[in-house]
């Protein structure tokens, strides 16, 4: 794969691609095909969600765009460049945490931070105090600075290794289930960072299997399945392309299900006072099924389509759950 300065055009308007990808094809030996012609799109400054369930080539992916791993066939720029042939040049402005974070056990936070910043050649030894405990204090770790690191909580890991990607600035950011451990006041304070990064012009590439932190955080994402890209786009138009369900809230659940089944409701799901179900077809008119349950004596609370989330989108386009593993 030949190194280039600059990598596809960009058509049309809008920024151009921090990551670009076109028909990047992994298949290992024995012939399993991993990553399947992806044509994948990040646009510079996104926070860009990456989804797919247990197999769908996520960390395959990853691992190729990083230069970790060579592509069977495809191309791949991250910041312009051909990667894996430019991986000096892009890689020094890339943060990552990919599969989890390196430790040294033996090793406090703060040393471990030291050893990190110490064998990047652009990093200045003067400054490397003020960037390990500026890098500390930002993913919340000041106070356990001195704990070894093998002392650590799952999620203090995680912190410690965003911490090592945030030693230099950085023009994208690559986490893998970034919120892995962490408490939920853990995971709003990491949402709330990413969020920093993107408006200091960070572009932010992530994959987590927490549908709704992806929704919550992201601006742009892609769904995988089977090594295929199924979709990508703004996460509002990904919603927003898929059905809501019905929902009607009231005393008489069992009653207010048959009918709805009577006329023709389908994916009918039931949690204590709420029932639920597949929005129906354009042609089937809300207000003549709120009148049958009705007539059918339901007492009815509340009534109507709610608005499709990220995994209702998810789950229409893999025709599955979401497994962790990637």
């Amino acid at each position: 794969m030949t190194d280039t300065a600059a990598g596809p055009v960009e058509a049309g308007p809008g920024p151009a691609p921090v990551i670009e990808t076109r028909g990047l094809t992994k298949r290992y030996r024995g012939g399993q095909l991993a990553v399947d012609g992806l044509d994948l799109s990040v646009p510079g400054g996104s926070v860009f969600g990456f989804l797919g369930p247990n197999g769908s080539g996520k960390t395959t992916t990853i691992r190729m765009l990083m230069g970790l791993i060579d592509p069977t066939s495809g191309t791949a720029h991250v910041l312009g460049r051909s990667m894996p042939a430019a991986s000096r040049t892009v890689l020094p402005q890339v943060g990552a945490l990919i599969e989890g974070p390196a430790l040294y056990g033996f090793l406090s936070g703060r040393d471990n931070l030291r050893r990190y910043d110490s064998v990047d050649p652009s990093a200045d030894p003067r400054t490397r105090r003020a960037r390990v405990e500026g890098a500390l204090d930002r993913v919340g770790l000041g106070a356990a600075a001195g704990k070894k690191a093998k002392a650590y909580s799952l999620g203090m890991k995680q912190r410690l290794g965003l911490a090592a990607a945030l030693l230099q600035p950085r023009r994208l950011l690559v986490l893998d289930e970034p919120t892995n451990g962490l408490d939920p006041q853990g995971m709003r304070e990491i949402r709330s960072l990413i969020r920093e990064l993107a408006a200091e012009g960070t572009t932010v590439f992530l994959s987590s299997h927490l549908l709704d932190e992806i929704e919550q955080v992201c601006t742009h994402a892609a769904v995988m399945a089977r090594g295929r890209l199924l979709t990508q786009g703004p996460v509002a138009e990904l919603a927003a392309g898929t059905r809501g369900r019905l929902s009607v809230t009231t005393p008489d659940p069992g009653a207010a299900a048959r009918i709805l089944r009577e006329h023709g409701a389908k994916g009918l799901l039931s949690d204590g006072d709420r029932v639920s179900a597949d929005a129906p077809p354009g042609e089937v008119e809300l207000a003549d099924l709120n009148a049958a349950l009705v007539r059918g004596g339901v007492r009815v609370r509340s009534f109507g389509v709610e608005r499709a989330s990220l995994e209702d989108a998810f789950v229409a386009l893999t025709g599955e759950g979401f497994d962790v593993a990637g």
